[in-house]
């Protein structure tokens, strides 16, 4: 580490040097700066640099190499397990680089490194174009595309990185890259779900897709029916195009106008059926699910962009999270995913997720590190909380989960839906395999591990 007196002299010129804010712990607005998503979360960095371009990210990025600081990149600030934030490092804030600039003739987007998902698909609504992104509109672009990234979309234009064009990227050097097929291709392969690992992303350019119409049917029901609707909500997506997405959910019915006053504040049972298309299509489509006893019915077009703010949860509050990927979804599998939900934290945020995969996803490229590709259905048990005396019953429900699918798992998992859960988990997320080749990757571009607040790959 640095002496406190060329600390001092760097954080003076970092402040000088910078067009953005630089936060230290005893400014006015440090704590809301360092505050993420995940209220479970409290670190306290020593420098927090918020870059408004590509500059100030190498100015900062220098910064802590001169002063042998732990850096930390925060977009989003989603990272359940706060990986947007450390402990007296800095953190490489991006909020204030939200541009998307859209190409419609190229049907593309350049999107800088600290938008949302909002900001992304608000950007394209009125070109009437979309791609894969998160069921969050206030998850960060960045994270969730170089993780993988899995939506409502993905059976339909597959994941996310499946329409990757290009990143610009700061390396550890405070160096910048272009990575895309035809520029340091090995880089921009290990992109494609090896995260952060290998530098900080300021512009991602994606493929866009057209979307005319999009269709929704939202059904909730007492809970004692979700073993008919789990095997409904399968055999509908068994026979339907890739065009349709969506998911079963259990959860605790919030005081809403869509929820029945008699089913507030207890646990509901919900299906969720997407559709690229529009809602005569759609009311065929769900027809099996339509014609089960039900409490509440919205079916409809609805703007895709409407669709992603729908089950944004609130900040402030704490949050666990894990998955398991599945071989499928036999009538046992069902019994005792439905079984689990008997003992959801009621009444919390907490969602019990199983989610359709096999489309575009499956039959997306194999040799990307993301191998959870075959699998056909994803189990994501979701906590969330906001009292701290719930925080043992809601992490050991999240764990239980998992160890009641484990049965059916394929072992791989996605990552951004998983906290840190140990080097074991970081290789399921990518493949053994993969991981060789990775690390190789990350020995080019960050030998010293710089960039480890992440699912972390150390450098070969």
């Amino acid at each position: 580490m640095a002496s406190p007196s060329k600390a001092g002299a760097a954080l003076a010129a970092l402040r000088e040097d910078l067009t953005g804010d630089v936060f230290a712990p005893d400014d006015p607005g440090y704590d809301e700066a360092r505050t993420v998503f995940n209220a479970m979360i409290d670190r306290r960095p020593a420098v927090i640099a918020q870059c408004v371009d590509e500059d100030d990210v190498v100015r900062a990025v220098r910064f802590g190499r001169d002063l042998d600081l732990p850096i930390a990149v925060r977009g989003g600030g989603h990272s359940v397990a706060g990986m947007a934030v450390n402990d007296g490092g800095l953190v490489v804030d991006l909020r204030h680089m939200r541009a998307v600039v859209v190409n419609p003739a190229a049907e593309a987007a350049r999107v800088a490194g600290g938008a949302t998902m909002s900001d992304l698909d608000r950007a394209c609504e009125p070109h009437h174009l979309a791609t894969t992104g998160g069921r969050a509109s206030t998850t960060g672009v960045g994270g969730f595309v170089l993780g993988g990234g899995s939506g409502w979309l993905d059976r339909w234009c597959g994941l996310a990185v499946d329409n990757l064009l290009g990143v610009e990227l700061v390396t550890a050097d405070g160096e910048r890259v272009h990575a895309s097929a035809d520029e340091h291709p090995d880089l921009f392969w290990a992109l494609h779900g090896g995260g952060g690992n290998f530098g900080i992303a300021t512009a991602i350019t994606l493929k866009l897709h057209q979307l005319p119409e999009f269709s929704i049917a939202l059904l909730l029901y007492l809970p004692e029916f979700g073993p008919e609707v789990a095997r409904t909500f399968r055999d509908v997506i068994a026979v339907g195009p890739d065009e349709v997405s969506g998911g079963v959910l259990y959860f605790t019915a919030p005081p809403e106008e869509f929820v029945p006053p008699h089913m507030v504040g207890t646990l509901a049972c919900g299906a969720l059926v997407t559709y690229v298309g529009g809602e005569a299509d759609l009311r065929k489509l769900a027809e099996p699910l339509l014609a089960l006893p039900h409490e509440t019915e919205i079916v409809g077009t609805m703007p895709y962009a409407d669709v992603q703010c729908m089950i944004d949860d609130p900040p402030g509050m704490r949050n666990y999270w894990s998955a398991e990927y599945v071989t499928g979804a036999p009538d046992d599998f069902l019994d005792v995913f439905c079984a689990r939900a008997d003992s959801l934290p009621v009444p919390t945020g907490t969602q019990h997720l199983l989610l359709p995969l096999g489309g575009a996803i499956a039959e997306g490229s194999h040799a990307f590190p993301v191998p959870y590709r075959d699998a056909s259905w994803a189990v994501h048990p979701f906590g969330i909380w906001e009292d701290p005396a719930d925080d043992e019953r809601c992490v050991q429900w999240v764990r239980s989960v998992r160890a009641d699918v484990r049965p059916w798992s394929t072992g791989a998992v996605y990552l951004n839906f998983i906290g840190d859960e140990g080097t074991d988990r970081v290789v399921a997320g990518v493949g053994t395999e993969n991981t060789r080749r990775l690390a190789e990757v990350k020995h080019l571009y960050d030998p010293e591990n710089v960039f480890r607040f992440n699912h972390n790959i150390k450098p070969a």
